[in-house]
């Protein structure tokens, strides 16, 4: 099940997709559909209520999509409208935190060593990573604006989000494993010339803070579309070219690892966010350097969960 949060005038409000063309306003159903509205507003409120939540969200989806006349109906009404038609905000707009795992991927952690000038460096024993903004969350479709002060080396990570679907503390990895109610995809944006320009851990993470840098969705999904999660790959398009594509079989930690590392300090809640990190390609560890640019499109996709499509636009000065 693919859960939305869909933009009507200044507010946003939960909805699913109907197949890949199309989405329901869960709103917007319940004149037709009176158990409709029962759901929360808010995607982050439908997984806090734990299997009850996402229970009748998908029941409320196979009812609809069940049913053609309803369908029709619905169509009539407004409440379902063509994807392209939509407006998706952020799918998790308000999560507790935002934890991003970083250099979690062999490869990228390699590609960022090589940089400093290591070879051959060692990995990781423990995952490494920060917080960010959440004020930072922005949607698919919404532009990332470089900063007026660091508008030169603007960079991309693509990254994998999983959300945690219940209270989360102090727990095994298997344990972890099991409280992860589904996954999103998220865009690690980070003003390199900011970042890490200063030489200390505090000036490499304001960064990533700037507002607009945390684009997400298009769709949270729930987990049990994914069978398998170390089989999912993850790639990123600038302006239609691949620069980064990778399967999570080159991830240092396992999924369940970084949620249970993370949980030893952290109490996690129904729709926080622990990312895996990036894969390798990121414009700051290519050789030359690649970083977004005014009129550029970035996106980041991952089979199951859909395209994450940003426009780059300036600072507006006025």
């Amino acid at each position: 099940m693919k859960l939305v949060m869909i933009r009507r005038d200044t507010a946003a409000r939960a909805g699913a997709m109907l197949g890949s063309e199309e989405v329901l306003d869960f709103r917007g159903a319940a004149g037709a559909l009176p158990f409709a509205a029962w759901l929360p507003g808010d995607v982050i409120a439908i997984i806090a209520g734990g299997d009850e939540g996402l229970g009748l969200a998908r029941r409320v989806v196979e009812t609809v999509a069940n049913d053609a006349g309803l369908r029709a109906r619905l169509r009539a009404d407004g409440a379902i409208t063509g994807l392209s038609e939509a407006a998706l905000a952020a799918p998790l707009l308000r999560p507790g935190i935002v934890v991003c795992a970083g250099q979690t991927f062999a490869e990228h952690h390699r590609e960022m060593a090589k940089r400093r000038g290591i070879e051959n460096p060692e990995l990781p024993s423990t995952p490494r990573g920060f917080l960010k903004n959440i004020n930072a969350i922005v949607g698919t479709g919404e532009a990332i604006v470089l900063p007026d002060e660091f508008p030169d080396k603007v960079d991309f990570e693509g990254e994998l989000a999983m959300v945690i679907g219940r209270p989360c503390h102090r727990v095994s990895a298997a344990e972890a494993m099991t409280a992860i109610a589904g996954f999103t995809i998220l865009n690690d944006v980070s003003a390199r010339d900011w970042a890490g320009g200063k030489g200390s851990r505090d000036q490499t993470l304001l960064g990533k803070q700037f507002p607009t840098f945390c684009p997400m969705g298009p769709a949270f999904v729930t987990a049990d579309e994914f069978p398998d999660p170390a089989a999912m790959r993850i790639e990123t398009r600038l302006n239609g070219e691949l620069m980064q594509s990778s399967g999570m079989d080159d991830l240092i930690f396992p999924m369940a690892d970084i949620v249970a590392h993370y949980a030893r300090y952290y109490r996690l809640m129904p729709g926080d966010i622990i990312t895996t990190g990036t894969p390798s390609g990121a414009g700051h560890g290519r050789k030359p350097p690649v970083y977004m640019r005014p009129g550029d499109v970035i996106e980041v996709s991952v089979p199951g969960i859909g395209t994450l499509s940003n426009p780059v636009s300036a600072a507006n000065r006025a």
